[in-house]
């Protein structure tokens, strides 16, 4: 006896419907819409990410050939080819930004406290990925004369590594000019690359007594004021107070700074990072910097396991809302693995997962044992006939 819905249906349960139904008034998503509503559309587009659907006719034909499932999942019809498309060109995107967020809310509350550092200061990171398009077919992204491309601009929260903040532009757009439209709260910490190279915002961040820690120019000119004493173990090499010296760099950040030399113990490389905090040790901001890779891994595992590199649209809008859905998608996982006790690589949750929508087994007992063959529940006994 089956007493619980598939895994999919048990997955579309964290998203709230009076929540989901709320955003689309706010957009006014379903406005001359006849018959295939928005939560159609995020049922197909979220089928599309989890399964990993290559084009509209998998994401149909893949929905319809699970018809009788279908019904746990607030869907009765499996969409037309020429329908869906047409909800991804006109529906707006804004829609499953609403949706990441309402998503994002539930995540932050179980990550709360699951931060490697030791300091209570937020810690963030900043950086972008470049998804290449064909500008043949994509010829509203052009990036240079031959090659199209976007831009998706990310902020990760280093407490659970969720992405609170997403921002998909035109491929041209400098990183900094992002950067510069941001703002943080007092006493935050924010990693970035060379990339963002902008001594004006790094006034303005000392100034909102926002820490940042990056990457110095190898060519930058600079006079030293103090030196901190190293400790004799570990990478630290060098610890300065330093002021910059160039016209260009005095006149933008006139505060002095502090350049931090490490040497890589596994290769050897030495780095210099600059930062305006002064509170921190050394091997801190080593180790901070360090953590930044985690933005990149987040970048490599959304490219690998979501549908980012190829669409099943090509109008600005289809793009976006693909890219939206990968990002929930991702987000779904995230909770997932904060909510599991067994130590889930996001690979093989994707994978296993993929196999496994629309088996019918508790998803939380699943999570915590996937390959236990789930319980045979007896069959109600026969009430017994009694001649008189």
């Amino acid at each position: 006896m089956v007493r619980v819905a598939s895994l999919f249906s048990q997955l579309l349960n964290l998203f709230p419907r009076s929540e989901f139904q709320m955003a689309v008034k706010d957009h006014q998503a379903e406005r001359y819409a006849k018959g295939f509503s928005c939560w159609n559309q995020f049922v197909a587009m979220l089928f599309c990410q989890l399964a990993q659907a290559h084009s509209l006719r998998e994401i149909c034909g893949g929905l319809a050939c699970c018809l009788g499932k279908l019904r746990h999942l607030g869907v009765h019809a499996a969409p037309n080819k020429s329908t869906l498309a047409y909800a991804n060109e006109h529906r707006p995107w804004q829609l499953y930004q609403s949706v990441f967020r309402q998503l994002l809310t539930k995540c932050q509350t179980v990550a709360r406290g699951t931060k490697k550092f030791r300091f209570r200061n937020k810690l963030y990171s900043l950086d972008s990925t470049t998804i290449d398009l064909c500008l043949s077919l994509f010829n509203w992204a052009k990036f240079v004369q031959t090659k199209g491309a976007i831009k998706l601009h990310l902020l990760l929260d280093h407490e659970g590594y969720l992405p609170i903040f997403a921002l998909i532009t035109d491929g041209r757009v400098n990183d900094v000019r992002v950067a510069q439209k941001l703002h943080f709260p007092p006493d935050s910490v924010l990693v970035i690359d060379r990339g963002y190279l902008d001594y004006s915002l790094y006034a303005r961040w000392t100034e909102q007594e926002v820490w940042f820690v990056t990457r110095e120019r190898s060519n930058a000119d600079y006079q030293v004021l103090a030196e901190q004493e190293t400790p004799t173990q570990g990478g630290v090499v060098g610890d300065k107070t330093i002021e910059l010296t160039s016209r260009h760099a005095r006149t933008r950040c006139p505060y002095p700074l502090r350049r931090i030399e490490y040497r890589d113990p596994e290769t050897g490389k030495l780095l210099v990072f600059l930062t305006n905090h002064r509170g921190f040790a050394a091997s801190t901001i080593a180790r901070v910097y360090k953590d930044r890779w985690q933005i990149e891994l987040f970048f490599k595992a959304l490219k690998q396991n979501f549908k980012i590199k190829t669409f099943v649209g090509t109008s600005p809008n289809a793009v976006r809302t693909q890219i939206w859905t990968a990002l929930i998608a991702m987000l779904l996982l995230k909770y997932l693995q904060l909510r599991a006790r067994l130590g889930w690589s996001l690979s093989n949750l994707v994978a296993l997962l993929r196999w496994n929508l629309f088996t019918y087994r508790d998803l939380w007992a699943w999570l915590e044992d996937p390959f236990q063959t789930p319980p045979l529940r007896p069959a109600p006994e026969q009430l017994t006939l009694r001649w008189p």
